[in-house]
């Protein structure tokens, strides 16, 4: 297992550990249907996603608990650990408040 993490969304790599040594952030994160998120929410993913190295997708109505919010790469603003798939980071355009 390498040491880098992939966004099953967009294939980019990156190294966690540079997340962690980053800033937080204050700026404000919103679902896809524009509720305001915070650490700690349990969110619902909306569409289906390909998960690169496995043979599984991430399925709609996945539910993710105890997300955090980071100022990942490119888009990716949620830090969570998705049962079954491990640690990824998401983009909050493709989850919903649950």
């Amino acid at each position: 297992m390498g040491a880098l993490l992939v966004c099953p969304e967009c294939a980019h790599e990156w190294n966690p550990s540079e997340i962690e040594a980053s800033a937080p952030t204050s700026k404000i994160v919103k679902d896809s249907a524009g509720n305001v998120l915070a650490d700690g929410d349990t969110v619902t993913i909306i569409k289906d996603m390909k998960v690169k190295g496995s043979s599984t997708p991430l399925k709609v109505g996945t539910k993710v608990r105890n997300i955090r919010l980071v100022d990942g790469p490119g888009d990716h603003d949620i830090d969570a650990k998705v049962d079954g798939f491990g640690p990824m980071n998401l983009k909050s355009s493709i989850v919903r408040k649950a």
